[in-house]
């Protein structure tokens, strides 16, 4: 996904300047910001629930202003706070909202409904037949991710999804959707006001003010090198605890010429969604230099503790 010197006026005041942007394909690019910087405006424009007043944004190349807006917002997943389930719709049919309307067989909706349901960790058995009345709130909010999940789609955008439930609930579905991302590929656009969620999520995070794109940087390289002033306060002073606390191992460049057969016996496994922090303490428990990163029987290649010490550092 692409955006090229988009704007969107309002009433002769510019909403979003000439934002220009690339966000990799199967990654998270993260829009953060105070209120009023733009970051949702942003996001809509993407469907086109907001129309640009100048420039294009290109998903797999093809500009969406040359799109039919109703056959482009069913190819895009959408997730907002409010998760918007239909409320006299069992779960399941409200999984199966997008399939239905693009047409799909029934026992094609019927499988993907429960493939779908079972990979945010709802039991297809015990909810598919529930209201969403009869949901908690996190309950409801992994709704929403399925149903945005649920035709396949090449770009997912969330608008502050994760803000209305509790701390413990947040932490519990952020982690749940890292790994959804990872299992699916999909290329998502998030919208959130927290910085620590931002460092948490995003491959990229983009820092906006006023309508402007300040920054844009993966998390490692923000807390690192903050391009001015406002970033360095927006991110925190504690910036070398936020690297250690929230960068995961998967975020940080991990050495891939060792071969895993060279590496200490007594080296600790670790999961890319481990963050540094963990890492650190399970290498020095086991006093060894190196952690070994592997994603389900995948071999990444080794963290090692100067990496952990580089990314945790103040270099600014």
């Amino acid at each position: 996904m692409e955006f090229r010197d988009v704007s969107k006026r309002y009433a002769g005041q510019l909403a979003v300047d000439q934002l220009s942007f690339k966000v990799p394909a199967g990654r998270i690019c993260v829009l953060v910001g105070p209120s009023g910087s733009g970051k949702t405006t942003s996001l809509k424009m993407v469907n086109r629930l907001i129309e640009p007043t100048g420039g294009s944004i290109l998903i797999d190349g093809r500009d969406v202003l040359r799109e039919e807006p109703t056959a482009l917002r069913r190819r895009i997943g959408y997730v907002i706070q409010q998760v918007g389930l239909f409320p006299h719709q069992t779960i399941a049919e409200n999984v199966g909202t997008v399939p239905r309307l693009l047409g799909w067989p029934k026992e094609r909706i019927a499988a993907r409904t429960e493939q779908l349901l079972a990979l945010v960790g709802l039991e297809p058995s015990r909810f598919a037949l529930r209201y969403p009345a009869q949901l908690s709130g996190g309950e409801r909010q992994r709704v929403g991710v399925a149903r945005a999940l649920a035709a396949e789609p090449p770009v997912m955008l969330m608008d502050e999804p994760f803000g209305a439930v509790d701390p413990i609930v947040r932490d519990r579905l952020q982690n749940e959707f890292l790994r959804i991302q990872r299992d699916q590929g999909t290329t998502v656009l998030f919208v959130t006001h927290d910085i620590d969620e931002a460092i948490k999520l995003g491959d990229r995070v983009a820092v906006m003010r006023g309508g402007k794109l300040v920054q844009y940087a993966p998390p490692a390289e923000l807390l690192a090198h903050p391009v001015n002033a406002f970033v360095a306060e927006f991110v925190g002073s504690d910036r070398g605890l936020k690297r250690l606390v929230l960068l995961t191992v998967g975020g940080v460049d991990l050495d891939t010429t060792v071969a895993r057969a060279a590496v200490s016996p007594n080296a600790p496994i670790l999961s890319p969604a481990s963050t540094l922090r963990d890492a650190l303490v399970r290498m020095l428990a086991s006093e060894a230099q190196v952690g070994i990163v592997v994603d389900r029987d995948r071999y990444l290649g080794v963290l090692t503790l100067s990496t952990i010490g580089r990314m945790i550092r103040d270099d600014t």
